[in-house]
């Protein structure tokens, strides 16, 4: 989750899905993305972040939408960008046990370089590689984290 699921959002879904078809489990692992807030319903990923992840094969292809109440029931992970958007998801949990689901993407960077994912919205096209570097990196921490553990 980010804030309206145009940049960082769809590039961890994007980044996580061909991760999850590398490694043969598309059948058992559903990626999705949402944003906290609704800005940017019903759209279609930034043109820079679509331009930039496409240059590492990425296909950004989802559609904006906010997080809604049920996606702590159908989902047994939700992974913010930045501190911001887990206190934002602690906010909209239904209950205890979905709060326990929040978590920041970076709890998973090997290389820890950040401690969040930086919206690069405001920004130049360096902004947009750092976040698809910080999200490649720990997008495989998330990957390998899930597969030594089932459960999750």
């Amino acid at each position: 989750m980010c804030l309206s699921n145009i940049c960082r959002s769809p590039s961890a879904e994007a980044v996580m899905k061909k991760l999850v078809k590398d490694a043969g489990l598309e059948k058992s692992i559903y990626i999705d993305s949402a944003g906290i807030m609704g800005y940017h319903e019903g759209e279609r990923a930034d043109d820079r972040m679509r331009v930039h992840a496409a240059r590492r094969g990425y296909v950004l292809d989802s559609i904006s939408r906010p997080v809604s109440t049920q996606d702590f029931y159908d989902f047994d992970l939700i992974i913010g960008m930045d501190d911001r958007n887990v206190d934002d998801l602690k906010s909209k949990a239904p209950d205890l046990e979905s709060v326990a689901k929040i978590h920041q993407i970076t709890e998973y960077s090997r290389n820890k370089l950040y401690d969040y994912v930086p919206d690069p919205y405001y920004g130049g096209s360096s902004g947009f590689e750092l976040v698809l570097d910080l999200l490649e990196d720990a997008c495989e921490g998330l990957l390998a984290a899930i597969s030594s553990n089932p459960d999750n």
